[in-house]
């Protein structure tokens, strides 16, 4: 029987499609299932903080039916864990002043205050996902993904005096250097699944704009050469993987095609590939995400449902408002409302993605959702208090059987637990241990 690795991959004109583990060409290698699936690592950021009565369980311990913002995750609550009392020191002020939102989202990740600057010396500090990233990247192609959904900057002033890279960016190299996020789904896709060869990649991209063709097809005649070789559970494997594949191709050229139909001039150029409706820009990141991960291409992955500060209105759940200026509701209910609809609007999503990494089946029999760990959270806690304690934090997945998930644990108020403790207990499970990190003073017992 042939033997290929487990990150085998279809290959034609300029392009590369990474294969999901297939029994039939594991060859000598250990029994499927006896295969550890390797752990994923997962940072998830929306912006403004959340209404927070609407979004704590009421009680403490096992989780029971979820309501409010957190509903839409009752069918996963078996793989969510909801963190209460965790708190981001270093997005507070300390002598600093206002610019509680840059200072949100550039220290929720780095545990590190920002430089108050909104010139070229920027400084914040290395984010947990780069720390696991630059000790297992070389594992996989990638050794991180930085999606998004909002586009942003590292220039110009955003908030009170600081840079628009904190408030813009969640991943950070090193201390002066943010990582940018790609929020087009088409150049995602591309990145993920092209050739590597500069002139080669150019040459097949103009070939299948020119005959309007897909990736695939140009690796099909090596899928049916492929196909003939594989048992009938694996042909059917690779038969839905490729699928999945296609579908979210299908899903990028129906959005561009949107984007070019005829419509009254904007005042800005239309961004190609990017659906127009936020929903489906991100689900449709979500679905590249699980795909990233299925085929090995990459075990850490940030995405920011929004920048920090965003003041984005989501008329289609019926909130015209901006997303920013309504987190300054000063207790008004019906601001408040507004704000848990937003919020239950991101969980939904998050719930989307969730279903997706169920679905899809490790070599061992367990789900990708068995194998990863979600961090699901904001650096502010109420949007109008600006307060970096308190924090809605969720940690989704069981790390590979690591993790005992399902409860609802809240840390005492007093203590001011830092995030950063529970990345620490992450990093360790991820492989990549330290004994300190931003601002930890110890690893969280989850």
């Amino acid at each position: 029987m042939k033997s290929i690795s487990r990150r085998a991959a279809l290959k034609g004109l300029g392009t590369a499609v990474a294969l999901p583990f297939l029994e039939s060409l594991a060859g000598a290698a250990p029994a499927a299932s006896a295969v550890a699936a390797p752990k994923r690592l997962a940072f998830i950021y929306v912006p403004n903080g959340v209404n927070m009565p609407e979004w704590t369980p009421r009680a403490e311990g096992p989780l029971k039916e979820l309501t409010g913002t957190l509903a839409p995750l009752n069918p996963f609550k078996d793989h969510v864990n909801v963190l209460s009392g965790l708190a981001c020191d270093k997005a507070r002020a300390n002598g600093d002043g206002p610019g509680d939102h840059a200072r949100a989202m550039s220290a929720f990740l780095t545990g590190r205050q920002a430089r108050k600057t909104h010139g070229a010396d920027i400084r914040a500090g290395v984010s947990a996902d780069q720390h696991v990233a630059n000790a297992i990247g070389d594992r996989t192609r990638f050794p991180s993904l930085e999606l998004g959904i909002e586009r942003g900057g590292s220039t110009g002033n955003c908030d009170s005096g600081y840079s628009c890279a904190y408030s813009h960016n969640l991943s950070w190299r090193g201390e002066s250097t943010p990582n940018s996020k790609e929020v087009d789904p088409k150049a995602v896709f591309e990145r993920l699944f092209s050739g590597t060869d500069p002139k080669e990649l150019a040459e097949a991209r103009a070939k299948r704009e020119l005959y309007n063709k897909s990736v695939l097809d140009f690796v099909m005649e090596d899928a049916k050469g492929l196909n003939s070789t594989l048992g009938s559970g694996d042909q059917k494997k690779l038969d839905e993987y490729l699928t999945s594949v296609r579908e979210v191709e299908q899903q990028i050229q129906k959005a561009r095609a949107a984007n070019t139909a005829p419509v009254p001039k904007p005042d800005m150029k239309a961004p190609t590939g990017i659906p127009k409706d936020v929903q489906d820009h991100i689900r449709l990141m979500c679905d590249l995400m699980v795909l990233a991960y299925q085929t090995d291409l990459t075990r850490v992955v940030t995405l920011p449902f929004a920048n920090e500060g965003s003041n984005r209105p989501y008329k289609h759940i019926e909130v015209p408002e901006g997303h920013h200026d309504l987190s300054h509701h000063g207790n008004d209910a019906k601001k408040l409302e507004k704000i848990a609809k937003i919020n239950k609007f991101h969980t939904e999503q998050l719930a989307y993605l969730l279903g997706k990494m169920k679905a899809v089946k490790e070599p061992n029999g367990t789900s990708l959702l068995d194998s990863v760990m979600l961090v699901y959270g904001s650096g502010n806690g109420d949007g109008n208090r600006h307060n970096h304690d308190e924090l809605p934090v969720l940690l989704v997945g069981k790390g590979g059987g690591t993790i005992e998930s399902g409860r609802h644990i809240s840390f005492p108020k007093h203590a001011d637990t830092p995030i950063t403790n529970l990345f620490l207990a992450l990093f360790e499970r991820m492989g990549t241990p330290t004994r300190t990190f931003g601002d930890s003073t110890g690893v969280l017992k989850i």
